[in-house]
């Protein structure tokens, strides 16, 4: 009998300590188990399908053409305000800003403005009026299996545009546009009113920059929460 107890107990005592061990207040639980999840996850190859590169080319064009209006209106204020029409007239080119050139290379874009009344000829293309329908309108579509088209209008929204686009003798100063035809000699990029549609944003965009931003944009991100200061 002795013997059967000793077995017994030999017997239970190890689930008995495990059990001890596994206590809720002795689990030693994993740090920023979360984060390590979100990480692994953003690792993960994911299939990304046609539809959302159309939404990643979108995205993307939104982006870098906003970021160059943006840029475009700021330098124009200081070079009209510092120096008029003669200084601000070579900055009129938002897709040459370093900054705009840096993320059109981060997203695998070559980007171009054109217009149906180009100051320069270069610049001319045949713009679809459904395609300019607002200034919301997008034409997106994939050129190739690598390369995906992005459009969307240029508006004149901005008065301060007017001083180098507006009416020849009313916005633009014979001055100014004597200017304008030294250095654009064929141009046709004048009399226009705010609100009128100019041209257009064009981009082409590669598959893998495309890709990259929707993984960017999709990704899930691991926000440190601090711990509020209580003393």
């Amino acid at each position: 009998m002795k013997f059967f107890r000793r077995a017994l107990r030999g017997a239970l005592l190890p689930g008995l300590l495990a059990a001890a061990a596994c206590r809720p207040d002795q689990v030693e639980h994993l740090k920023d188990s979360k984060r390590i999840g979100i990480e692994a996850e953003n690792w993960e190859v994911k299939r990304i399908m046609p539809a959302d590169l159309l939404r990643a080319t979108r995205w993307a064009g939104d982006s870098l053409t906003a970021t160059a209006d943006t840029l475009l209106r700021r330098t124009l204020a200081r070079e009209l305000a510092a120096g008029g029409v003669a200084g601000a007239l070579p900055f009129c080119r938002p897709e040459t800003f370093h900054f705009v050139d840096s993320l059109a290379r981060v997203l695998h874009a070559t980007a171009r403005r054109v217009s149906t009344r180009p100051r320069d000829p270069d610049h001319r293309a045949i713009l679809l009026a459904a395609e300019l329908r607002t200034d919301t309108t997008r034409t997106l579509h994939r050129e190739s299996p690598e390369v995906f088209f992005y459009q969307r209008p240029i508006v004149l929204n901005n008065a301060l545009c007017l001083r180098c686009h507006g009416t020849v003798g009313h916005d633009i100063s014979a001055a100014d546009y004597a200017l304008i035809q030294q250095k654009y000699p064929r141009d046709q990029a004048t009399g226009y009113r705010l609100g009128q549609q100019m041209g257009a944003w064009q981009l082409s965009l590669e598959r893998g920059g495309v890709a990259e931003f929707w993984t960017m944009k999709t990704r899930k991100k691991w926000k440190e929460h601090k711990i509020p200061k209580l003393f």
